[in-house]
């Protein structure tokens, strides 16, 4: 006897699974409109901290004294076990120090002159790594955007393959024509330009969403579930802890000594590691010209003396290649030229997701399968997710750097879909574009 499902039932199940291909598509656009955004990461920080001191160079001198006066302002809280000094750059001409809890900005001479106030930058930042999903310290988070890396990735890959005359139409745009044909050839040529760009930042993305939990299943093989056992391995191993007190590190020679030595590289970050314990160590962050690596970490014990580096600028090709993909997949090595340059690319991706999402409902619509509530939550998705990220700048500086930016944007999102869903015919006509005929 077959026992076959119901007509009604089938067709629920067919929308159940074209709502989950469009929630993954969902996701997958927001991750490339966020992506092209953060390309100015730097510059968004610069447009909300105005006021922030401006310098091109500290002296080392100065750093010193920022790191005693911001440690000595936590004296008596749960000790941090990192301290930073964001140095200043050419991008972001100022100098930061941070601690496990808390940000400052300094002035040339090494004054705390007020808290770091760029919540909306770190917003969008986390937006685009975890989705703003916090689970687990980010790890849920930054795994399902890898994943969404890999899909872009066989997406890219699948779509020239079942479109032989893809590169052979490279130049072949209807713009005029009707029926949704000029929808589709723009969704193929943008496809087919950024083709090697989007090959690049798919792979990348997909790579460092996932090393952390390949990180837990390689040291879980071969390190005895030790992870940092691991990390050491490609960005050099942290000296041993000691809880001991002991006076707060010479910063000063160590920079002396990078200026000394090292005088053709632009270190990027100061990190004292334990302070204030026995067990603390100096690294400097340097980045190096003409190198995709992020920059290679220079170790210095606690009295300034220098005791080597991690290799990631001449080490393995493995820890070269892990070092280089942060540069790769955030544009960051080429100046504003570069960024202006992945910004203008990776909107082209996030139009290629937008059309191909409206194509795929235009396909199932040819095949009698009308859908005006998913449709017109895709369309939700695509003009909603620009607005919110417009409001979420606009409650910025309006409502202060304290405002709740994600729940802003995705709270203003779930309503615009969920409007969607129940009144479709309702939506703006200008927003409720018509799938690829």
């Amino acid at each position: 006897m077959t026992v076959a499902p119901e007509t009604s039932t089938v067709k629920r199940a067919l929308t159940a699974h074209a709502a989950i291909g469009l929630l993954a598509g969902a996701l997958l656009y927001l991750v490339c409109l966020s992506g092209s955004l953060l390309v100015f990461y730097e510059e968004w920080q610069r447009v909300e901290t105005p006021a922030a001191p401006q310098m091109t160079a500290i002296s080392p001198e100065a750093v010193q004294r920022g790191m005693e006066a911001m440690l000595a302002r936590e004296a008596g809280k749960t000790p941090t076990t990192h301290f930073y000094v964001d140095m200043p750059l050419e991008e972001l001409p100022t100098t930061r120090v941070i601690t496990d809890t808390e940000s400052f900005n300094l002035d040339s001479e090494g004054r705390l002159t007020g808290t770091e106030d760029i919540e909306w930058s770190n917003f969008l930042y986390a937006l685009h790594y975890t989705l703003n999903i916090t689970a687990a310290n980010g790890l849920l988070g930054i795994t399902l955007v890898g994943i969404l890396g890999m899909l872009m990735l066989a997406l890219a890959i699948t779509g020239v393959v079942a479109h032989p005359k893809i590169f052979r139409d490279a130049f072949r745009l209807r713009t005029r024509h009707t029926g949704g044909v000029a929808m589709a050839d723009w969704h193929n040529r943008l496809s087919v330009w950024t083709l090697p760009f989007g090959i690049a930042l798919s792979l990348t993305g997909a790579v460092i969403g996932l090393s952390s939990i390949s990180a837990y299943a390689a040291a879980a093989v071969f390190y005895k579930g030790d992870v940092e056992a691991l990390y050491a391995t490609i960005f050099g191993e942290e000296g041993e802890p000691n809880e001991a007190k002991a006076p707060l590190p010479d910063v000063v020679t160590p920079l002396r000594y990078m200026a000394a030595n090292y005088p053709d590289v632009r270190v990027t970050y100061v990190t004292v590691h334990e302070p204030g314990t026995a067990g603390q160590q100096i690294q400097i962050v340097a980045e190096h010209p003409r190198r995709l690596i992020f920059g290679e970490y220079y170790m210095f014990d606690a009295k300034g003396n220098f005791t080597g580096t991690a290799g990631l600028s001449d080490g393995e090709l493995g820890s070269q290649a892990a070092a280089s993909n942060y540069s790769l997949h955030f544009g960051n090595y080429g100046g504003l030229t570069v960024k202006i340059i992945y910004a203008l690319l990776g909107l082209a991706l996030t139009a290629v997701v937008a059309t191909g999402s409206y194509i795929w409902l235009g396909k199932r619509r040819r095949r009698g399968i009308v859908e005006p509530r998913l449709h017109a939550a895709w369309s939700a998705v695509v003009w909603g997710s620009p607005l919110m990220l417009a409001l979420t700048l606009i409650a910025r500086f309006t409502i202060g750097h304290q405002a709740p930016f994600a729940a802003i944007f995705w709270i203003g999102l779930a309503v615009l879909i969920v409007a969607a869903l129940m009144a479709p015919s309702r939506m703006p006509r200008a927003l409720r574009l018509q799938p690829a005929a």
